[in-house]
């Protein structure tokens, strides 16, 4: 207890709680990240997002597979335009600003979000691994967390056009970014939120055509469906690096590939539903924010296209969901907590041995942590009277 009275170390605590240094830091993860990459030749999903840019302008199928690449294209036509200033730079250049770019989205998010600086910085600290784990392979889940937090933050400022654009926005690139509906019910200006949603929706749709042109674009949603149908048929397998979700550990654990997703989103989605009966919740802040930890979680452990970087989105829904716990924490949340970090976060680094982390890998067990936390937060959610949750929002 000495050594946390140090003045050195009281020192080092207050740098590291500083709005600038979490900055600082993530810039550097980005281009570390980037520039490894790029040395080692290994940035084949940047290619892939480059040449959404190309293939637009050149009218060809975004969606299949072509020889500068390998796998194929999974976003929607407006990624076009979202990767262009970055397709048009030398790569190494590209991909380390595109690095930059979403970590800042990430930031900009958890920065916004109604809770004190202090909270906040702490939960950019705890996703710091998670983000470098997803920057290594230039994962848009990085800034698609952060769209889905600016969608939670504007619509509890009651800025719902704002609110209405992001969730379009992230939905249009990343059909993930519908799960901003989520929060709905929390608008104080709910018409104005759902008009605000199809302008944005409107506009987004229209943009890429810019690019190419109307009939290639309506073509491409088409040809977005079908691919994305083709890849949820493949996602589900005994030892890809996907289904890493709650569906891929039953799977893998029974040892039974055709074990359908379908009872799994149901009882999700009922359990997930629950809280919004407890509507006398709806004006406590916690009760809002463990909703969005909810959705965050919710919205990979049920996804059989998840992968370790796509753990950012839920990583971010355990940080928040840990933070907004009153003080002093149990032992049960604080056991939750570690061994979420060490087994979600920690799981694909060195630390453990490679044995123990193939292991980990074929039985989906970096989701197993976020699946508890998730239950945690339901059962939190309809036992818990939030008033008590004492959350600075300045």
């Amino acid at each position: 207890m000495n050594a946390f009275k140090n003045p050195t170390f009281t020192r080092i605590f207050a740098f590291l709680l500083k709005k600038e240094s979490v900055i600082i830091v993530y810039i550097l993860l980005a281009i570390l990240a980037g520039s490894k990459q790029y040395i080692h030749h290994s940035y084949n999903n940047y290619l892939i997002f480059k040449y959404v840019y190309w293939h637009s302008v050149d009218l060809q199928n975004l969606y299949l597979n072509y020889p500068e690449y390998l796998d194929s294209n999974h976003y929607g036509p407006v990624f076009s335009l979202l990767i262009a200033p970055f397709a048009l730079l030398p790569d190494g250049l590209g991909m380390i600003l595109w690095n930059i770019a979403n970590v800042s989205v990430l930031l900009w998010g958890i920065f916004s979000l109604p809770l004190s600086l202090n909270k906040r910085t702490l939960i950019a600290w705890i996703c710091a691994h998670e983000a470098l784990t997803a920057l290594f392979s230039f994962q848009f889940n990085i800034a698609l967390t952060g769209t889905i937090l600016l969608c939670f933050s504007y619509l509890i400022k009651k800025k719902e056009f704002q609110s209405a654009f992001f969730i379009a926005f992230g939905t249009l690139v990343k059909l993930y970014g519908i799960v901003g509906l989520a929060f709905f019910f929390f608008s104080k200006n709910k018409l104005k939120f759902i008009l605000g949603g199809l302008i944005a929706f409107a506009v987004l749709f229209v943009l890429p055509m810019v690019l190419s042109s109307p009939s290639f674009v309506i073509q491409s949603y088409r040809d977005w469906y079908d691919s994305l149908s083709h890849k949820n048929s493949l996602n589900a397998s005994l030892t890809s690096f996907q289904d890493i979700s709650i569906m891929g550990i039953v799977r893998r654990v029974t040892g039974n590939v055709n074990i359908p997703n379908t009872p799994f989103l149901l009882v999700g989605v009922i359990l997930f539903g629950l809280p919004y009966l407890r509507v006398k919740q709806y004006k406590n802040l916690a009760f809002r924010l463990m909703l969005l930890a909810s959705t965050l979680i919710f919205t990979v452990i049920f996804s059989s296209g998840s992968e370790s970087p796509t753990y950012i989105i839920a990583f971010a829904g355990v940080a928040i969901w840990f933070i907004i716990q009153p003080n002093p924490k149990n032992m049960w949340i604080i056991g939750l907590f570690i061994f979420a970090f060490l087994l979600t976060s920690l799981s694909p680094t060195d630390i453990f041995p490679k044995p123990l982390k193939e292991f980990i890998r074929l039985y989906s067990l970096k989701a197993l942590p976020c699946v508890i936390i998730w239950l945690t937060i339901i059962y939190q959610m309809m036992r818990v009277d939030f008033q008590r949750y004492l959350i600075a929002d300045k």
